[in-house]
This record gives C-alpha cells, sequence and structure tokens, in this order.
C-alpha cells in the first residue's frame, strides 16, 4: 500500500481535527515541545462550543491557548504532571498538578483514568514507510494514543526524527487526523552558564566517576558545570542512560568521552526519554542512529537503572531538612515543578553495581538580599518531600558530600550541617538539640 495515500486521506484543517472533541472530554497532549501548539489554537477558537473539556499535558512548551481564552477555567481546564518555568503563571489560572513517580506514567495512562477521548502530538513528518517519529517526546505517548479513541497528529518539519530505541514512532495506520503545521520553530533553551558556586559542586562528584560510569544529567548550572568537565578531563567509555537528553552530553559526546561500550543494556546507544536544550541538540539528536529513545517506564525504572553498573546520577533540589527529606519541587505550598525522575534515578542508581547519586544544591541562596539557607531544621510548612529520607544517598553543597545511607539521626545532622554554609551551622546546631537529633560528642563544626 502506498501510505502517502492513506496520509493525503487523513489529512485536515486544525479547526476540522479538533471537531471530535466534545464538552467533558478528556484531551492529552504530547510531552514537552510535542504537545498541541496550533491545535491547542484550534480547541481555543470552540470555546463556546464546549464546556469542562480537561486537558493534560506534561512540561508544556507552547502558549496555552485554550487557558489563555477562558480566564474563568469554564470551558477548559488543564492538568499538568510536570510544571515547566514558563507554565507557572497558569497555577493560578486553572492549571493544576497530577503528582505522579514519572516511570508509571505509561501505567497511569493506561490503566488509572477516565478514558483519554482525543491524543494529540506534534510529530516529525512521515518517512517512506509510513512511520511518524515521537522526536523529542516519547515518555508515554504510545501508551496515550493507544488509550485515547482519537489520534490527532500536528506535523512539524523542525521535530528531529529519533531512530530507534523503542515505541518511538507511530504508523498512519494508528492515525486519525494528520495536520500539517506552520512549521514554528522548536522551542529552545539556552544552555546554563554555571556560576563558581556550581563549578564548585560539580569538581566534588567528578571525583567520582570513573571510566565506564553511566551517567544521568538533568538541566541546570549544576549538570552543565559536570559536562564542561567531564569533556575537559581525560574520562573515557562513559555511557548514557539518562531521563532527559541535554546539551552536556552533546559537548561530551564530540570529547570522545562517550562510547557506551561497556553497558550491559543498550551498549553503545544513548538512551533518553525526552530532550530539551539548543538547536544544537536537536541537530545532533536528529536522524542519529547512536541517541535512541525509549518511553519513560523503560529509561526510569530503578530495576532497569540498577541493571547500569556505575551509575552516576545527578539531580538537583530545593532544600534538606536535618533528617535528610529532600524538597525539589515546592516553595512551602508554593508549587514549583513536580516530582519528575529524582526518586526513580535516586533509588535505580543507590541499587546499581557501584553506582552513586548525587542531590546538588548551592548551600543558600537570596531572598531579597537576604541570604537563605538551604539546609533547614525542618522544611519549608507545605513543602512536598520528593525524596524520602530513607531513599537519599548523597547530597552535595559547595562545602562537601554528605553520605545519607546508613546513618542515624544523629549522624545525618552532623554530616548536614558540616555542609552548610558556616553562618547558618550554630542556629543548625541549635535547633538540632531541640529535636533531640544532637550529641553533645559531636565535633564542633
Amino acid at each position: 500500500m502506498r501510505w502517502i495515500d492513506e496520509y493525503r486521506k487523513k489529512r485536515v484543517t486544525a479547526d476540522k481535527a479538533v471537531k471530535v472533541v466534545q464538552s467533558g472530554d478528556w484531551v492529552e497532549y504530547g510531552f514537552g515541545i510535542c504537545a498541541a501548539n496550533e491545535l491547542d489554537a484550534a480547541l481555543a477558537r470552540r470555546k463556546d462550543e464546549l464546556h469542562d473539556v480537561k486537558i493534560r499535558c506534561t512540561i508544556g512548551a507552547y502558549p496555552h491557548h485554550t487557558l489563555d481564552i477562558d480566564p474563568e477555567n469554564e470551558h477548559f481546564c488543564w492538568n499538568s504532571w510536570h510544571t515547566s518555568a514558563a507554565e507557572r503563571k497558569y497555577l493560578s489560572r486553572g492549571l493544576y498538578h497530577i503528582p505522579m513517580k514519572f516511570h508509571e506514567l505509561p501505567k497511569m495512562t493506561r490503566e488509572h483514568f477516565a478514558p483519554i477521548k482525543v491524543f494529540i502530538a506534534m510529530v516529525s513528518p512521515m518517512d517512506k514507510h509510513g512511520y511518524f517519529s515521537w522526536g523529542v517526546g516519547n515518555p508515554s505517548s504510545m501508551a496515550a494514543c493507544e488509550s485515547a479513541e482519537y489520534v490527532i497528529l500536528e506535523v512539524n518539519k523542525n521535530m528531529p526524527r529519533v531512530l530507534g530505541g523503542s515505541q518511538e514512532c507511530i504508523h498512519i495506520s494508528q492515525v486519525d487526523y494528520v495536520v500539517e503545521g506552520s512549521n514554528p520553530s522548536i522551542p529552545s533553551i539556552p544552555e546554563v552558564e554555571p556560576t563558581d558556586i556550581e563549578k564548585q559542586i560539580a569538581g566534588y562528584i567528578i571525583e567520582g566517576i570513573n571510566d565506564g560510569s553511566c551517567i544521568q544529567l538533568g538541566i541546570g548550572g549544576i549538570p552543565s558545570a559536570v559536562g564542561n568537565m567531564i569533556a575537559a578531563s581525560d574520562l573515557k567509555d562513559l555511557g548514557v542512560h539518562s531521563e532527559m537528553y541535554v546539551d552536556a552530553f552533546v559537548k561530551m559526546t564530540e570529547a570522545g568521552r562517550i562510547t557506551g561500550r561497556h553497558k550491559k543494556l543498550d551498549k553503545y546507544k544513548q538512551v533518553f526519554t525526552f530532550a530539551m536544550g539548543s538547536k544544537a541538540l536537536y541537530d545532533f539528536i536528529d536522524d542519529n542512529p547512536g541517541v535512541v529513545s525509549y518511553p519513560v517506564d523503560y529509561v526510569n525504572d530503578p530495576a532497569v537503572i540498577a541493571q547500569l553498573d556505575n551509575f552516576v546520577s545527578i539531580n538537583a533540589c530545593i532544600e534538606v531538612d536535618l533528617f535528610g527529606q529532600v524538597c525539589a519541587e515546592s516553595i512551602g505550598t508554593k508549587h514549583i515543578s513536580g516530582t519528575g525522575g529524582q526518586l526513580d534515578f535516586v533509588e535505580g542508581a543507590y541499587k546499581s553495581k557501584g553506582g552513586q547519586s548525587f542531590i546538588c544544591m548551592t548551600s543558600t541562596f537570596d531572598d531579597h538580599g537576604v541570604s537563605v539557607s538551604r539546609i533547614k531544621p525542618v522544611l519549608t510548612p507545605g513543602a512536598i518531600v520528593t525524596d524520602p529520607r530513607t531513599a537519599v544517598h548523597m547530597i552535595v553543597t559547595e562545602y562537601g558530600i554528605a553520605k545519607m545511607k546508613g546513618k542515624s539521626t544523629w549522624e545525618r545532622a552532623e554530616a548536614l550541617i558540616s555542609i552548610a554554609h558556616p553562618d547558618f551551622r550554630d542556629e543548625l546546631i541549635q535547633a538540632a538539640e531541640e529535636m533531640h537529633i544532637w550529641r553533645r560528642s559531636n565535633k564542633i563544626l
């Protein structure tokens, strides 16, 4: 069969495609940069015809047209798996958070929700075999596709084409409508220039990375600093198995540090579930057989991560308390992001043979000219515990590494106070004494 003929039959305008959405429906958008853009705008144009349409998204990278046009949220209600910086303005305007552990997302999509009426995703153009690539967003796209009554694709020629992994593409026979968009540029995130303190933190982490280690990085100054240091080092034969693919991996690859030859799974391949970064990153992924995507229930499964020896996981957080609880997703009750895959990698990396899990943060932050400690006696009231104290392996600031595993409460307090900013150590000691997690035999820090 000539797949182009089926493509032509299913090609429609955005306004026609979204006619399948009815009041009360659940509509799922593709992940991050693969979310609906022009189709969401078309859905917004139907506002007066619709009521209580519920939309689910993850790290929305485009304007939320349906929220912008409906300030009273009578017609559209957005629900986000993980909030991006650009989305935070919507948190008081009709955007709600769905807590999750990231590796469970496909299972939850298939089993634990009201049925998805429509799934909409932005994809790369169809190839000669009839396949569209999910591009830079593969976490749960196929799960949503399998669960939906209607599947609509928004084609963008600028979406990278990912060649391999698993469930990284969808065939025209699985699609109901195809909409050819205006091909806007894919949203990019400029690489963050690390500060001197972030470089100092990265220096502690680099000391624990060996030849053949398998790396997971997030986004931000510390991962960028780690990537730069690895690229400039003499480390060799590193592997990549990362929820998020970022520019640091491109630098490490081009410097010859990554081969994947020691990986027990996906040998020689760099594995990710979604990518966000610069245009150079997207160009690097495009048609690159060495960089492959899998659904998040594979990439982030702690049991899978644990099979990769010498795994090094590097993530960031907002604050830590003296018991070792980590908050990475809220400031008190103010929502910031989500659990994402942090807990997945904290647990998986620790169970890896020779594995190390680092949670990184600067010891303080500036709050309107006032220095505030990120290490606190207890978490800010209302703060969400992203990583329970039982799971945390190592916490890093510019003052060193605090190893948490196997330590009693007073040992944890001592270790964490030793990496707190010196200006706050006395008051942290006093708080620890009041909470009965401090021993008089402790050395003065």
